[in-house]
């Protein structure tokens, strides 16, 4: 069709009933059509971010009218303040101060002298002096006292991250105003090379190398910084990287090319990559991949003219030139770019569209009336469902497990040694685990019924069970009793049923031909059990064992003709998030178009002592959920960690660092 013909659908469809067939058949589009449904409702300022003027909010201000910044990840308004203050004749009597410990009586003397003489004060990091904000409260509203003198040139500016412990009076009479990082790799960019200045640029006295690796770090900071927008995909942990980092990388690497007869590039790697962004990241994997990003950039490549960074070619640093020339071809790249810049697969940017989609449905849910029904009657009310979900649980609540009526002989303790089977042990204390939810589960589900039906009073926790109900989500308190899960209520309550299904059999007929490792409770305990038996069985201290993964072709336990293998064990139910694996070639490949996840074969896992890594293989996180990130615990990795498996691949493991490739336990579906 032509752009000029008209869409016969036009016709009969209007621009809510588009969204919902988006919403059933294409997810990942339907952010995009919000906004256009918004857009066409109400008109494009709604939709259109204008750009931010200092000026334009100068005008409104008064020396008795604060101005808030009220900061976002990524975002310092800092740098606009000095300039705008520069600009306005400010600059040297500008007063800045960073708000901690201790400094409040400071920030009080900078006030106070900046209404006598007409200066600017500026309160950074408002949100780290909760102790000090009542105070700071308390001087901001004795501003407006008319018998208190301010000087008329007196401005006062505050910078702060959201916070529960802001004063809410100072909110309500101050401007408000918040200054988000530009999106996309070009607006980054631009942002980034627009306030350098040509001195700065041309400083250097190894002028090619310098603007050849500047390019690249610029390239760098824009890539870590975007690579958010995928969440997991992107960063296991969304990290505030900003231009403090950036420009404490640029200046290292001027003092090295400035020091150094030729390019320092393993002192440059370390101290740019695990010093100067590094120093914020706390996961392992996230920092393997900041590596691997950075490697990308300072590399003696990115000096070759014709060294690009992505494979689709249109980005490279620029050969040798002008500062304009550099922002010129910043701005002849693409608006919006494709995942394949930051070395990942097409279907990650459908993910991220997917989750844009989902949060907006679920704040559209969430502020809904509970209250209606249909004119005739036949909708059920509310109470109505909820007592329904309630009563459906009730019926279909799987029974306890017994240790009584276990498999004979399953917790026999050995004759010699008075131990029991490690494996033995690990089940006893998944039954106390999976029992225990399910006395959580009955006694919540019996005092809502009773509340629903007014005998007993609806207390907070009772309401949020309630509540969970009718949107499909697990109850909070649910879900701190269970096992780590982002599943709706409908999911997780047919894989709780299938957990126990899977409980029971292990402990009517013994240890199962293979264990599905998403039914595990607590998944470390069953490894270092896996790992205690084999240890236990060949007298070898445990503390020299770690696993081996060798990938199998088994995808059902029928398949297991020869029963479970005579040491270690199979292992079922994982999962590949941004890689698929080939049991035909057996190695690790890219995800199919439109399939980011995809099943994992039986891996057999077996332990061996002085266990060493092959190098060619790609070290394949696993996690329990999508999420990935978790609580760092003592070990240093995630709570929500299990281990790194091992796949053969035929490309380089790189390649699937920058796909985001990693395995999980379960979907979030």
């Amino acid at each position: 069709m032509s752009p000029t013909e008209e869409n016969p659908n036009e016709q009969y469809l209007d621009s809510f009933v588009k969204l919902l067939i988006l919403k059933a058949l294409k997810p990942d589009k339907l952010s995009f059509a919000m906004g256009n449904y918004v857009a066409e409702q109400l008109g494009n300022r709604f939709t259109e971010v204008p750009p931010l003027q200092l000026q334009d909010i100068f005008d409104d201000t008064s020396p008795t009218v604060p101005t808030i910044f009220v900061l976002s990840s990524g975002a310092d308004p800092t740098k606009m303040l000095l300039d705008f203050a520069e600009e306005k004749g400010f600059m040297s009597t500008l007063g800045i101060i960073s708000l901690g410990a201790g400094q409040g009586p400071i920030a009080e003397s900078l006030i106070a002298s900046g209404c006598k003489k007409g200066q600017w004060v500026c309160l950074q990091n408002c949100h780290l002096a909760t102790s000090w904000l009542p105070k700071m409260e308390k001087v901001i509203a004795d501003l407006s006292d008319p018998q208190v003198h301010i000087h008329e040139d007196f401005r006062l500016w505050l910078m702060s991250m959201p916070s529960a412990a802001f004063p809410v009076a100072t909110l309500q009479s101050s401007i408000k105003l918040t200054n988000e990082p530009p999106k996309g790799l070009r607006a980054n960019m631009i942002g980034t090379l627009g306030v350098m200045k040509e001195e700065y640029f041309e400083s250097c006295s190894k002028p090619g190398p310098w603007k050849k690796l500047m390019y690249g770090l610029v390239f760098f900071h824009a890539m870590i910084q975007e690579r958010l927008k995928f969440g997991p995909l992107g960063w296991n942990v969304a990290y505030a990287f900003n231009n403090s980092d950036l420009e404490c990388s640029m200046s290292t690497l001027k003092m090295f090319l400035d020091e150094q007869d030729s390019v320092p590039w393993e002192s440059l790697v370390y101290v740019t990559g695990e010093i100067n962004y590094g120093g914020r990241v706390t996961d392992d994997q996230d920092r393997r991949c900041l590596m691997t990003i950075l490697a990308q950039y300072y590399t003696e490549e990115i000096l070759d003219d014709d060294y690009r960074f992505s494979e689709s070619g249109k980005y490279y640093s620029p050969p040798e030139g002008s500062l304009e020339a550099l922002i010129q071809y910043t701005r002849s790249l693409p608006p919006e770019e494709q995942p394949e810049v930051f070395g990942m697969h097409i279907n990650a940017l459908t993910a991220f569209n997917v989750n844009e989609t989902s949060r907006i449905i679920d704040t559209v849910l969430s502020i809904q009336p509970r209250v209606g029904g249909a004119a005739d009657g036949d909708a059920m009310t509310p109470d109505q469902m909820a007592d329904s979900v309630a009563e459906s649980f009730q019926t279909e609540m799987p029974a306890d497990i017994d240790p009584e009526q276990c498999l004979p002989g399953l917790f026999d303790r050995d004759p010699e040694t008075q131990q029991m089977d490690s494996l033995a042990t690990v089940l006893i204390q998944e039954i106390d685990r999976f029992n225990a939810l399910l006395k959580v589960l009955r006694d919540s589900l019996v005092l809502l019924r009773r509340a629903i039906k007014g005998v007993i009073v609806m207390s907070f926790e009772l309401e949020e069970i309630y509540n969970s109900f009718l949107l499909n989500r697990v109850p909070t308190g649910w879900a701190t009793a269970a096992y780590p899960s982002l599943k709706p209520l409908s999911s997780w309550w047919k894989d709780l049923c299938d957990r126990m299904t899977f409980m029971h059999k292990w402990n009517k007929n013994g240890v199962p031909p293979s264990v599905a490792l998403p039914y595990i409770f607590f998944t470390q305990g069953f490894l270092t059990g896996a790992l205690q038996k084999h240890a236990r069985k060949h007298i070898i201290p445990i503390d020299s064992l770690d696993f081996s993964f060798k990938m199998t072709t088994f995808w059902d336990d029928e398949e297991l003709v020869d029963g479970p293998p005579e040491d270690g064990l199979y292992i079922r139910g994982l999962f590949l998030d941004a890689a698929r694996f080939d049991i035909e070639t057996m190695s690790l490949e890219p995800s199919e178009l439109g399939m980011p996840n995809a099943p994992l074969p039986y891996i057999h896992l077996l332990p061996v002592e002085d266990y060493e890594i092959p190098a060619e293989d790609y070290q394949c996180p696993v996690y329990r959920t999508a999420i990935r990130a978790g609580v760092l615990t003592t070990t240093g990795a995630s709570s929500n960690y299990v281990f790194d498996l091992s796949l053969p691949t035929q490309r380089d493991p790189n390649f699937f660092v920058l796909q985001g490739t990693a395995s999980v336990t379960q979907l979030s579906e």
